[in-house]
């Protein structure tokens, strides 16, 4: 269904090149968009016109159409005066708002499908039977990009990615649920990575002009065939959420550079928690204290370097030592011998993902 908006915004650049004030009122007399409040009193003779069989009709100095939707009477616009003149404006801005109706119920049908085809609901031949109606090309290259907001449940985002991409892209923009925008974004055979995340960074900065907080953008890898767009979107979906647990630093995360996260975010809760009691016994890693956490992020951070270590936290070499012996004799790991240092780090990284499922739960 069109919106009184889309229709009062029509009916006035209408009545801008005419000269013609306009009213469209639905089949019980209701007003929907207008030009002029005294046309809004014409209620009882729309509701007469539309039981009528004829299509248009001169009535009280007036000029009234009916607008179907396909074979639905949907619409009655009326043209204020008569003659010849006005009944062709009339005839005019009838035809206009009828082809408003067949291009908004295309999009309609469009977002439609769209949405079956990210959820994984259509059959194969569905899919390329409906994609050929629609005039949707099959064989193209596509990646699908799941935009996250601080403004959860505010539509206007979903809007504001249309304008974004304007009514003449070949992109689709939808959304399955309140708390995310969706990009299915068509490729050239030129574009690459780079060009990807680049349309993502202008993604980024439109929306954050515009006021938008919180942006986060992944995506999932390039396909090639519409049959597989729903296969991207999990890719997305995944790419948000370990972009979330481990890369909280990053707005912009691609399914191809999520690393081991990737491996972490796919085991179940039962077996991460049997692993860091084999690692750590009754104690978990987040326990520590913050001097100790942040002794070893850093620790981590300049390669298992000591010397570095020490002096970016701007403490003695011995002092870090004795930091590195206290951990070791509580866990049982020396961080400073490399298979002991990537069995904490994975640790720490199964903790957080541990941590953020049991908030997700709740």
């Amino acid at each position: 269904m069109i919106s009184n908006q889309i229709l009062q915004n029509t009916i006035e650049g209408l009545k801008t090149i005419a000269r013609v004030d306009f009213c469209v009122m639905d089949t019980d007399g209701k007003e929907a968009a207008s030009t002029s409040a005294s046309m809004t009193e014409c209620g009882s003779e729309t509701v007469e016109f539309a039981k009528s069989p004829a299509d248009s009709q001169e009535i009280q100095g007036y000029q009234y159409f009916k607008i179907y939707d396909e074979q639905q009477l949907e619409y009655i616009l009326i043209a204020a005066g008569t003659g010849e003149d006005v009944y062709m404006v009339g005839k005019m801005a009838a035809f206009q708002i009828q082809n408003l109706l067949v291009a908004y119920k295309e999009r309609f049908d469009k977002d439609n499908f769209i949405k079956n085809l990210l959820l994984d609901n259509l059959l194969l031949i569905d899919i390329y039977s409906r994609a050929k109606k629609l005039h949707i090309q099959t064989d193209v290259k596509r990646v699908v990009m799941i935009i996250e907001t601080g403004n959860k449940k505010d539509n206007n985002v979903l809007e504001v990615m249309r304008s974004f991409f304007g009514s003449n892209s070949m992109d689709f923009i939808t959304a399955v649920d309140e708390n995310n925008v969706i990009v299915v974004k068509e490729l050239s055979e030129g574009d690459s990575a780079k060009e990807i995340e680049k349309a993502a960074n202008s993604m980024e900065s439109f929306l954050v002009k515009e006021g938008m907080t919180g942006v986060r953008i992944a995506y999932g890898t390039v396909v090639k065939e519409i049959k597989e767009v729903s296969r991207s979107y999990k890719e997305a979906r995944m790419a948000m959420d370990v972009g979330k647990i481990f890369f909280d630093e990053r707005n912009i995360i691609a399914y191809s550079a999520l690393g081991i996260g990737r491996l972490i975010y796919q085991l179940p809760i039962p077996l991460c928690k049997m692993f860091i009691k084999e690692i750590f016994g009754g104690k978990s890693p987040d326990e520590f204290d913050e001097e100790t956490l942040a002794t070893i992020n850093k620790f981590f951070e300049n390669s298992l370097n000591v010397s570095e270590t020490s002096r970016q936290l701007f403490i003695h070499r011995n002092t870090l030592v004795y930091r590195l012996d206290k951990l070791q004799k509580s866990t049982g790991l020396d961080l400073r011998v490399f298979e002991d240092a990537i069995t904490f780090r994975i640790a720490l990284m199964v903790v957080k993902y541990m941590n953020y499922m049991e908030n997700f739960e709740y």
